[in-house]
């Protein structure tokens, strides 16, 4: 193994939150949001070992781990590992907006940002690709981490562990409205609640619309989209978990949303939109009210780039 990688700067990564499925594109499609974690790593030249090597502020501040364990630590040293060197000693302090257990990507952001800062300290020498394949190694699965470290919406697709991400256009003016309940779905719940087998014309339909989606995306037609964020193999099944899910869905199409669909597992109920969007945002939270559904709205647009260093100070 190489020497240690010196680092004399503070190193600063923003990493975006993500969206994934977007209604049809189950485990396929993602697409990174304007709503970031910002982490910040710092030379460690000498000081007290008791400190923690890593620092969260904001969200997950009293459960993300403050030690090795913590995902952007691993995923820094993974990258290291990667590149058979000896990572430095480092402290981390992250501060994070991405919610955690909300269908929003705070996993796919711990990832991404590590690697993204790690790839710096080693002189960039892993391609966005590289990192991708990375990110779907630790993080399991690639449509969330597809969009963390590309940015934009991403089709990924694996064949025999070989990654294959192509970037779709997005429509100009697109929003995104998020209505973000205090209540959390684990994804290891949302994952055992779907059925091992489905009806092979909920398949179909699925695959029509994701089609359906892509195009409507790429070639700047939103009228597809009410249709092509429907779902058959995964939203029914989890609205058991989610109940008032179909009530936010109905409010945000009456509202004149042009789509909506949970966010990965959820529970981020999230409606596309180009214009409308405070309308769209009232009703969602009037229609959450009424079903005694806590929670916070935010309206971001689609994040064009992935998890990027943004700068790197004395």
């Amino acid at each position: 193994m190489a020497d240690a990688t010196s680092i004399t700067a503070r190193i600063r990564v923003m990493a975006p939150a993500t969206t994934a499925n977007m209604g049809p594109g189950f485990d396929c499609l993602g697409m990174a949001l304007d709503l970031w974690n910002t982490l910040e790593v710092h030379p460690v030249n000498s000081g007290n070992d008791s400190d923690p090597l890593v620092h969260v502020i904001g969200e997950g501040v009293d459960e993300a781990p403050d030690d090795g364990t913590n995902l952007v630590y691993r995923s820094m040293t993974f990258l290291f590992h990667e590149a058979d060197r000896e990572m430095p000693p480092v402290r981390l302090v992250c501060r994070n907006e991405i919610p955690f257990a909300r269908g929003l990507g705070s996993s796919a952001a711990a990832i991404a940002g590590g690697l993204a800062a790690a790839n710096a300290m080693c002189s960039r020498m892993f391609t966005p690709n590289e990192l991708l394949e990375m990110a779907a190694t630790i993080e399991g699965h690639p449509d969330n981490v597809a969009a963390a470290v590309l940015g934009g919406l991403q089709l990924v697709v694996t064949d025999q562990q070989q990654l294959y991400a192509a970037p779709i256009a997005l429509p100009p003016e697109l929003h995104a409205v998020l209505f973000i309940p205090d209540r959390r779905i684990a994804t290891a719940d949302a994952r055992a609640a779907l059925p091992a087998t489905v009806p092979l014309g909920d398949a179909v339909s699925n695959v029509g619309r994701t089609a359906l989606l892509v195009a409507g995306m790429a070639t700047n037609h939103p009228e597809y989209l009410s249709v092509a964020t429907e779902d058959k193999l995964h939203q029914p099944y989890r609205q058991k978990l989610f109940p008032a899910m179909k009530i936010l869905f109905q409010a945000a199409r009456d509202a004149g949303a042009l789509g909506v669909f949970l966010s990965g597992s959820g529970s981020t109920v999230l409606a596309l939109t180009k214009g409308r969007e405070m309308t769209v945002a009232y009703e969602m939270a009037e229609a959450a009210r009424q079903a005694n559904v806590e929670g916070t709205l935010k309206v971001v647009q689609p994040a064009v780039m992935g998890a990027h260093v943004v700068d790197w100070e004395n």
